[in-house]
């Protein structure tokens, strides 16, 4: 006999807490980035309210910490994003939560449930690639990295001038600029690091030297490497394309975000914007990774992702 099975969506974490009071339902499907209430406190809220529903994890975080601390906060299983029907049948066949004919319904219903909006198609994309970004990030460093939901814009000059200069306008910061391009789509990584976070990054590094400007390059290289790195190459496996990344280029140390952006503005111009907010938890280190891609490769893009869809 088959399932008589009815899908729904939460907006976010608090609306997923609603939906589970109102609807009940049996499986939950949770996400750990999202607004108002993230995955984790989604968790927390249902073991405090004695809600009764089997909670799968779908994440683009990757991180063994983040594996363990969702089970241990009640999820019954952890699936790493982008997700498979098959994935999901094994997940369920192997709780036994239903039958087979069950397992076939429900892989196909999720998949034809496609939010055609492309800024949450992008955004997606960025999920699963940011998350292996700060997996290896976490291990380099030995902490938890905390993964933001990541803003995507069509963003004119001005527009962008605006959005790099309400990143962090209150402390000096250093910045590194790489461009890539392949495929028909180019563009340039740009990661700002707040000046205050090199002292705790090279603690966490083991560097016990003297911390002086040309180390704190060395440490800018090596964390934008990393997340630059991880980013394009996981964005390069989803849109089955491959990047070439040109040399770093540093935009400035130990400056004001406003100098960094009026010294480089002529580089940019109305670009698909993708920005990445990562913090470390119980460090004061915070970055700001952007994704900047050239109007030319939009088409590109759209493409890339219609076809990834059909499939």
């Amino acid at each position: 006999m088959d399932w008589d099975i009815k899908i729904e969506f939460a907006h976010d974490g608090v609306d997923c807490i609603n939906q589970i009071k109102k609807i009940q339902p049996e499986i939950l499907f949770l996400d750990l980035n999202m607004p108002e209430m993230d995955g984790y406190e989604v968790l927390i809220a249902i073991r405090e309210l004695g809600l009764n529903v089997l909670t799968v994890v779908v994440s683009g975080d990757i991180q063994p910490a983040a594996h363990e601390r969702v089970l241990e906060l009640g999820a019954i299983d952890f699936i790493q994003k982008p997700c498979s029907a098959e994935k999901l049948a094994t997940i369920i066949e192997h709780h036994g939560i239903k039958d087979k004919a069950m397992r076939e319904r429900l892989a196909h219903s999720l998949g034809e449930q496609v939010d055609p909006d492309v800024r949450d198609i992008y955004q997606e994309l960025t999920n699963v690639a940011m998350g292996q970004a700060g997996d290896l990030l976490a291990r380099l460093l030995n902490v938890f990295v905390k993964l933001p939901i990541p803003n995507v814009n069509i963003l004119e000059v001005n527009e962008l001038d605006m959005a790099l200069r309400s990143i962090d306008n209150s402390t000096s910061t250093s910045g590194i600029c790489q461009g890539f391009i392949g495929g028909g789509v180019s563009g340039e990584a740009l990661l700002l690091l707040n000046d205050s976070s090199f002292k705790e990054i090279a603690s966490l590094m083991n560097y016990d030297g003297e911390l002086n400007e040309k180390v704190e390059l060395e440490l800018l290289m090596d964390i934008s490497n990393i997340l630059i790195g991880a980013i394009l190459t996981g964005l390069s496996k989803q849109l089955d394309m491959t990047f070439s990344q040109g040399h770093p280029i540093v935009l400035g140390q130990h400056r004001d975000v406003s100098e960094l952006v009026k010294s480089n503005k002529p580089r940019w111009q109305r670009t698909l914007a993708i920005e990445i907010s990562y913090g470390i938890e119980n460090h004061n280190i915070n970055c700001d990774l952007m994704l900047l891609f050239t109007e030319d490769s939009l088409k590109t893009l759209k493409y890339k992702v219609a076809y990834l869809l059909e499939d």
